[in-house]
């Protein structure tokens, strides 16, 4: 009587590991066969995330579950107690699966552009998180052989230690969805979190987490739900608008600043880029200079032109004609309050560029140009003195 159980047992054990090997290596086979000859990209990321391959494990749990009442003289407490292992192990198997069918569709929807806007990742695992709670659920009430139902009345009164346990889950699913629907953080952003010292490329938007490359090519994880609470800085919005922004200023010694001579004025008037300004400051100027001189005013309160304000529009007009700044975003050239540095000349602009690269190539070009210049309007730069400058002053001394 006991050989013919255990051999019965053995028999049934065997044809599940031989349907098990023989169901496998001819699905993944076929599977394998049957994505290199479609373009398509979905049954690439199934097979990738082994979808069949668990689906494949459910086919031994069937054969012990039906096979088993097939077992002579084995008695209805193990033939229970067999099932019940069996069903479990089988809805194990349909729990893997459905997660691996979960994190497959999310790598589909990885490749179209709508995921950079619109990830998902967030509400995929936490769809993940709850099919493994009720997958587990599921399990220990077929191992127990009670009715899922009751052990899920019995979770309602854990409700409170439920929520302190996924509390931080909880809350990055409010961020992943306040994220997600306000549009604030997509693949591919450039943001900037000096708290977490975070300034670079967003590349992964998950539930918990929020993943940086840096540009130091460092990686920083930011919890989710801080990027709803605390304050960062998002790029986008240079990157889209096609500008980005230079705002730097140069230090001009005020010793240097003068009226210009007659001669000077007739020397610029020959600029391309100062011919309309010199044109319109001079009959400007003669107007205002002759509404004064009929008061028999003093010369010191004429109007004329200094080297500083040419320079500015100089500046302008080189900009306003420059092929990499943008037409129709900001264009300026200011004096700011003078310091123990000198006048600061501001130029506020934007590339129409935003590459990084071209960007800081372009503002170098810009100001290599602009320092050069100065000496053509009888202008010096600002610069704190050096210990060469010591030297030399001695020397002359």
């Amino acid at each position: 009587m006991l050989a013919r159980t255990l051999g019965g047992l053995v028999a049934l054990c065997t044809i599940g590991v031989a349907a098990d090997l023989v169901v496998k290596r001819q699905l993944i086979r076929f599977v394998l066969r049957l994505t290199q000859r479609t373009t398509h990209q979905w049954d690439d990321a199934l097979f990738q995330h082994n979808v069949f391959g668990r689906l494949a494990r459910t086919v031994p749990a069937l054969i012990i579950y039906f096979g088993v009442e097939w077992v002579p003289e084995l008695g209805d407490t193990v033939t229970a107690l067999i099932r019940n292992v069996a069903l479990a192990y089988l809805i194990l198997m349909v729990t893997l699966s459905i997660g691996a069918l979960l994190t497959a569709t999310n790598a589909i929807y990885a490749t179209y552009s709508v995921a950079k806007e619109r990830p998902i990742k967030g509400f995929v695992q936490v769809t993940k998180i709850i099919v493994y709670v009720l997958g587990t659920v599921i399990i220990v009430a077929a191992l127990l052989n009670r009715s899922p139902i009751v052990l899920l009345t019995g979770l309602g009164a854990m409700t409170a230690i439920i929520l302190l346990i996924f509390k931080d889950t909880i809350m990055s699913l409010v961020a992943s969805v306040q994220l997600t629907s306000l549009n604030m953080v997509r693949v591919g952003d450039w943001i900037e979190m000096p708290q977490y010292n975070a300034d670079g490329d967003v590349i992964d938007v998950a539930l918990h987490t929020v993943t940086v490359q840096n540009w130091d090519k460092t990686i920083t994880t930011i919890p989710t739900h801080r990027l709803i609470s605390e304050s960062y800085k998002n790029w986008r919005g240079m990157s889209e608008s096609g500008g980005r922004r230079i705002k730097r200023s140069i230090n001009i010694d005020l010793s240097s600043v003068r009226f210009l001579t007659n001669e000077e004025v007739q020397r610029f008037k020959e600029f391309t880029l100062l011919h309309e300004y010199v044109e319109g400051k001079r009959k400007e100027l003669a107007e205002y200079n002759a509404e004064l001189e009929k008061t028999d005013s003093a010369n010191v309160n004429l109007r004329r032109l200094t080297n500083l304000g040419t320079f500015r529009a100089y500046i302008w007009n080189y900009l306003r004609n420059h092929p990499k700044i943008h037409r129709g975003m900001t264009l300026l050239v200011r004096q700011l309050q003078p310091g123990q540095t000198g006048i600061p000349i501001e130029i506020y602009c934007f590339t129409n560029i935003t590459d990084w690269n071209a960007y800081e190539e372009v503002q170098a070009d810009i100001f290599d140009h602009v320092l050069a210049q100065c000496g053509e309007f009888g202008l010096r730069v600002f610069q704190e003195p050096s210990s060469s400058d010591v030297q030399a002053l001695r020397t002359t001394s």
